[in-house]
Order: C-alpha cells, then structure tokens, then sequence
C-alpha cells in the first residue's frame, strides 16, 4: 500500500461512542504514534467508535463510517460520478483507468428517471470490487428524471401535509427509492446517501419552498426511511450547494456527513469553512462535486483535506488535465479502489 491509513487508537478503541470526527481522542504519546505509523489499514472492529444519527446501524456500515471518520483530514477518498449513457456504465472509469492506472475508491450513482434496478445492479458489483457507494437522486415530487427536479414548483402547505393527495403522491415516489435501499441493505451494501443535493441553491423543487420547508422535508424522509423501512445501511449526505447558505443545517441527528460542491475549479476552500462553522458536533466534510479537481498540493496548501471529491461525469472528467488527475490518484494522501481495508 502506497499510504500509511490511520488506524484507531487503543485509547481511542477503549473509550465511550464519540460524537464525531472532531472528537477523536487527545494527543498521541510517542508509543502510540508508532504504532499508528506502523498500520497499513484502519482498524475494523465490531465496536461503534463514531456516532452514526441511525444508532441502529449496521454493523459494516458502521465500519465505513470510522473508516471515513478516521480518515478525514487525512487522507481524500477518490470519487467519480458515472454516467450510463456513453456506451458503457464504466466510461468514466475507464477514463481514470487509462489515464492513472488506478479506479475510484467510490463509486458515485444516480437514482434518476427511475434506474433502481441498474443503480442497485452496478452499486452490489461496485461494492463487491472492494469500493464504496454513494447516491443521489435526481427526480420530479412524483418522479422520472433531472428536468421534472429542476421544472417542478410544489404547494409545500399541501406537499408537507400527511393524506393530501400532493403527500401521498410523492411518498409514493419515495417508497421505490427506499425498496431499492432496502435491497441494497439485504446485499449487504452500505450507501452513502446524498438526497435533495444543492438545496439551498433553491433550484431544484426541494429547496423552493425556503428553508424551514427543506428542513421538514428532510426530516420526513430520514424518519420514514429510517423508522419505517429499517434502512440500516444509510449514511447521511447533507449536499449543500457552492454558497452554503445560513438557516439550512437540519440538525445532528438527521446527518453523518456535510458537504457542498463546486465547479469553479478551486480547492472550495470558501464553502469548507463556513461547514466547519456549521459543524458543531465533528462530522466528516465532503466535497461532493467537481469539475476538474485542484492539486493535492492545493488541497494542502489551503488546509482542507475533504472526506472525499467526487468529480462529476462525462465532459467534466474529460476536461480535467491527464497530468493533474494522475498526479492525484497517485498520491500517498488519496486513497483508491486498491488500497481500500476489506470491510465485510
């Protein structure tokens, strides 16, 4: 393995459930030091070292969350969102492929127009390669695809009003994403899980209606995936957009990750910033979406080592420099497909 990947701590291993990433343990001694120095790979137990907002979670799911935990500010998981319509779902790994030699750490997916069944087939063979998922979903109040999320305009009064036929109709929508997780739990694979991403941007139907209504929706969506399908493989993606907005936090217990993205082809040292005034309790903080993704050399320079980036699809993973992206997916301080621990 190309990196030293942090492993956790004894101290860290004895201690009660943290709250979150900024709560690891106190200053190493020297002997704990070396020890750390020493691992190859986290170390992967059945004990809770982090504090996911399911506390039912389950048990590998758990382990990705340390993983990702023990790792931020660290190490930069690499991400490539795919595509499925360039003649093959693995365009843009191929892209990366041929370009580093390496593959992405995880795997970036789209519940859009309706895909649960193709997304969940290349999710469980993702996931069965050593690699990570992450999802998110482009969809209308009653589903199809990227247009109706842009194009509808919902009455939230009646939207967010239990037996109203607006309630019922897009609960009916939810219910299919949240079968297909389902799926995805009893195949054993954990799903970061990324819905009503950039909603603060306010363009896509979620975030319209301001955002107390947003908070409402999302708290409605984790307690019914939650509590009513027993989804235990999810952990929380807050997507904010580039601005990151005031007023949009939807409380610690209905995330595990805060992220915001941009194209702008900076470090989005902007937007780290403001998420670390928005996280109190010490989450992990992602960079959930690029376009040509800066230098590790910035990434350090500017002081945000992010969870992980994801780079967006087609034309944006073709513009980014084949020097730059080969540069990244070779450092020591990313981590890709191959140097991911066996989590099962």
């Amino acid at each position: 393995m190309k990196k030293i990947i942090s492993s956790i701590c004894a101290a860290a291993v004895a201690a009660s459930l943290l709250t979150g990433c900024g709560n690891n343990s106190a200053p190493s001694s020297p002997d704990i030091q070396e020890e750390e120095t020493a691992a190859e790979t986290i170390s992967l137990t059945s004990e809770k070292h982090y504090k996911l907002s399911n506390p039912n979670a389950d048990e590998v799911t758990q382990k990705v969350y340390d993983y990702i935990c023990e790792n931020f500010e660290k190490n930069i998981i690499s991400c490539q969102q795919e595509s499925t319509w360039m003649g093959s779902p693995n365009y843009e790994m191929d892209i990366i492929h041929t370009s580093t030699g390496k593959l992405p750490a995880m795997r970036g997916l789209d519940y859009m127009n309706g895909d649960f069944k193709g997304v969940n087939k290349r999710s469980i063979e993702w996931w069965e390669q050593g690699g990570l998922v992450t999802i998110c979903w482009h969809t209308g109040i009653n589903g199809k695809g990227y247009q109706e999320s842009l194009d509808d305009v919902p009455d939230f009064d009646k939207l967010l009003t239990e037996g109203t036929d607006e309630y019922n109709a897009m609960i009916a929508n939810w219910d299919k994403a949240a079968n297909a997780l389902a799926e995805l739990r009893d195949a054993g694979v954990p799903v970061l899980w990324r819905p009503f991403h950039e909603f603060d941007g306010k363009w896509f139907w979620w975030g319209k209606g301001g955002s107390e209504n947003f908070i409402k929706l999302w708290q409605m969506m984790y307690d019914r995936y939650t509590n009513e399908f027993g989804l235990t493989n999810l952990i929380w993606v807050l997507g904010y957009s580039g601005e990151v907005k005031d007023g949009w936090y939807v409380g610690d217990d209905y995330c595990d990750v805060i992220g915001s993205d941009t194209y702008d082809n900076s470090t989005h040292i902007k937007a780290w910033n403001k998420l670390q005034a928005i996280n109190t309790s010490g989450k992990p903080l992602a960079f959930h979406e690029c376009g040509n993704v800066p230098s590790v050399a910035d990434f350090e320079k500017d002081g945000c080592i992010w969870s992980w980036f994801m780079i967006w699809h087609t034309d944006f993973i073709v513009a980014n420099d084949k020097t730059n992206l080969s540069e990244v997916y070779n450092s020591d301080k990313v981590i890709t497909l191959d140097e991911l621990p066996a989590f099962k």
